[in-house]
């Protein structure tokens, strides 16, 4: 006996998700009546008892039960839409809050009313794909299979086909010819049929019920990064700051003050004058030494002109504990630049983790990893230090948070007490 091959891969997905769309179409509609008449009956009964205290608790009720029903098709969503379930934060009563104030509170949330709005609406568009979903897959069935079941149809004298109509003769071959086509147009257009009235009923339930929680969200998310950023940015400068005031400033002032004793020198001890004017030269390249080391702190050259994988190699270089380095080769390649403002950011997470190894960690040896995937990129810097490493304000990672969050990644860090420590960052790109 001849082994069926089993359906490709494409093959599969497309029967996949067939069945989810067919599924999600069929059960919207069960789920759309009971939302209507749990709608419909609640604002009914809140208006009539609406003279009376008690139509508040209804409605509250009926707000709770809609969110229930929204939840449910928030969980639905994401086989037809392939998005993760976005869920809002909807208001919470206050913890030891009065009977009347848990009342009130899904009333004077918006997303609360939105989901109503949802149980209201959504009947209109379930019942007519629900038809359609049903209609479509009757045609591909009984039209495809029409052969098998002609002969069992019966007919009276006087009876006329489809296919008599249309010209193409009264016979069995004709009629069985022009069904079978019908069923295979329908049998070969309902993926795309069951796809098209899926997203139509998921494109109304994302925008009433995850489409402004996701703006939301993004709102938020965009205001946290603002909030880093600026926070990155003030201690950038702060430290930039201390820097110069306690490296190039004060150098400055010394050596401003020896080209004064010498000038004083010059008349009546020129040898004295010599030797203070070599320690003056000496502090002005020990001044340019530190400006130069300040200047590759804001904005490195070797960044710019080599990319990122040269700058790190330069900084594990120069760190005080021996540094192993691990670059994705891909980072390496020709024209495998990232974006500019990513390989700052990347940059700057690894400048500052190897300062609070150094000055913190104890370690004896440093590992940092860096591996560009999909969708992002991944930064690791472990330590054999003594741990205890934490993301509290005035310690060194806090720094590298606010960094982080500014480009819009996420950071972990693991540092039990007696180490390792491991600092892992991933940045969207």
């Amino acid at each position: 006996m001849t082994a069926v091959p089993a359906p490709s891969s494409p093959a599969r997905g497309l029967l996949r998700q067939l069945a989810r769309d067919t599924g999600y179409v069929l059960f919207s509609l069960p789920l759309a009546v009971v939302g209507f008449v749990l709608a419909v009956a609640g604002i009914s009964l809140t208006a009539g008892l609406l003279v009376t205290t008690l139509g508040l608790p209804v409605l509250a009720g009926v707000l709770y039960a809609a969110r229930g029903l929204a939840d449910l098709e928030r969980l639905r969503l994401p086989a037809v839409l392939g998005r993760s379930r976005v869920r809002p934060v909807y208001l919470t009563p206050e913890r030891g809050a009065r009977f009347w104030r848990r009342v009130f509170t899904p009333m004077r949330d918006p997303q609360s009313w939105l989901d109503l709005l949802h149980a209201f609406v959504r009947l209109v568009v379930a019942l007519p794909t629900f038809v359609l979903m049903l209609v479509w897959w009757a045609l591909a069935l009984t039209g495809t299979l029409y052969g098998v079941y002609d002969g069992a149809i019966p007919r009276g004298p006087d009876d006329q086909d489809l296919s008599e109509l249309l010209g193409m003769g009264d016979g069995t071959g004709a009629r069985i010819a022009l069904n079978t086509a019908i069923g295979l147009f329908a049998l070969f257009t309902l993926p795309l049929v069951a796809r098209a009235l899926a997203r139509v009923q998921a494109a109304l339930a994302y925008s009433l019920l995850t489409g402004v929680a996701e703006m939301r969200q993004r709102i938020t998310t965009l205001e946290e990064q603002k909030r880093a950023a600026a926070s990155a940015e003030a201690s950038a400068l702060r430290r930039l700051e201390r820097d110069i005031h306690d490296g190039p400033q004060q150098r400055l002032v010394r050596l401003a003050m020896d080209l004064g004793r010498a000038r004083q020198q010059l008349a009546a001890d020129p040898e004295a004058a010599r030797r203070t004017l070599d320690e003056a030269v000496a502090q002005t390249r020990e001044t340019l030494d530190e400006l130069r080391a300040l200047s590759r702190g804001i904005a490195p050259p070797i960044l710019v002109d080599r990319g990122l994988p040269s700058a790190l190699a330069a900084l594990a270089a120069r760190a005080l504990v021996p540094t192993e380095l691990v670059v994705d080769d891909e980072l390496g390649r020709s024209g495998g630049r990232l974006d500019p403002g990513l390989e700052s950011a990347a940059y700057f997470v690894v400048a500052e983790a190897l300062t609070n190894v150094a000055k913190h960690s104890r370690a004896a040896t440093c590992r940092v990893e860096v591996a560009r995937k999909v969708g992002r990129l991944e930064i690791t810097v472990g330590d054999d230090g003594i741990g205890g490493a934490h993301l509290a304000k005035g310690h060194g990672l806090s720094g590298i948070a606010d960094r982080v969050r500014a480009a819009g990644g996420t950071l972990e860090v693991t540092s039990p007490a007696g180490g390792p420590t491991r600092v892992h960052a991933e940045l969207p790109r």
